[in-house]
């Protein structure tokens, strides 16, 4: 948090400038900001709530170059699950933005962004390694798909729980998991087409 007072804000200008001159990539992550009813400017690198609104989008590198960056895991993860590569690529696409470092405001983590219940039953221990990660929800999903039978419903599944798919027979009518599993199917029939 950053008041209004003029030292307050040279104070976070300099902080930005030593953040966005770091080297490391762990230090990049995208800001937002809201103003509180006090004209209090509040900064953050995770979106906690609804007033924040991104205020500074730091540089990734191209879907591309993760997706080769990853290749390796995942043609094993979908060699040792069953599941095609370009399905595993275009839930990690659609959940991620392939940022292995990626945290909703669910708790769910990494590429695949698994919760911490699905991560336990998949013994994933670090939600954050690529590896563990594409393994575990892959293994995750290549269940879903056996248990269901059906891509779209295993998609849903996949987003809104077994339980709510279960209740409606098929995907449920919750605008995330129904937008969820459109952006996957349109990843998916991308990554079916052309090669990275």
């Amino acid at each position: 948090m950053v008041g209004g007072s003029g030292r307050g804000k040279i104070f976070f200008c300099f902080l930005m400038l030593v953040f966005l001159l770091c080297p490391c990539p762990q230090a990049f992550s995208d800001i937002y900001r809201y103003k509180d009813d006090n004209g209090v400017w509040h900064f953050t690198n995770v979106k906690s709530d609804k007033r924040y609104r991104l205020y500074i989008r730091t540089p990734r590198e191209k879907s591309s170059a993760y997706i080769k960056k990853y290749e390796g895991i995942i043609e094993q993860a979908s060699s040792r699950f069953g599941v095609a590569s370009s399905l595993i690529k275009a839930v990690i696409k659609a959940e991620s933005d392939f940022d292995h470092r990626a945290v909703s405001h669910k708790g769910a983590k990494g590429l695949m962004q698994l919760m911490p219940e699905t991560a336990g039953a998949m013994d994933v221990k670090d939600p954050y390694d690529p590896e563990e990660n594409i393994f575990g929800g892959t293994k995750y999903l290549s269940r879903l798909l056996v248990r269901f039978k059906d891509i779209r419903m295993a998609l849903a599944a996949y987003n809104a729980g077994p339980d709510q798919v279960e209740k409606y027979q098929g995907v449920p009518p919750i605008p995330e998991t129904e937008s969820f599993v459109e952006k996957v199917m349109n990843y998916y029939r991308r990554y079916n087409t052309k090669h990275p």
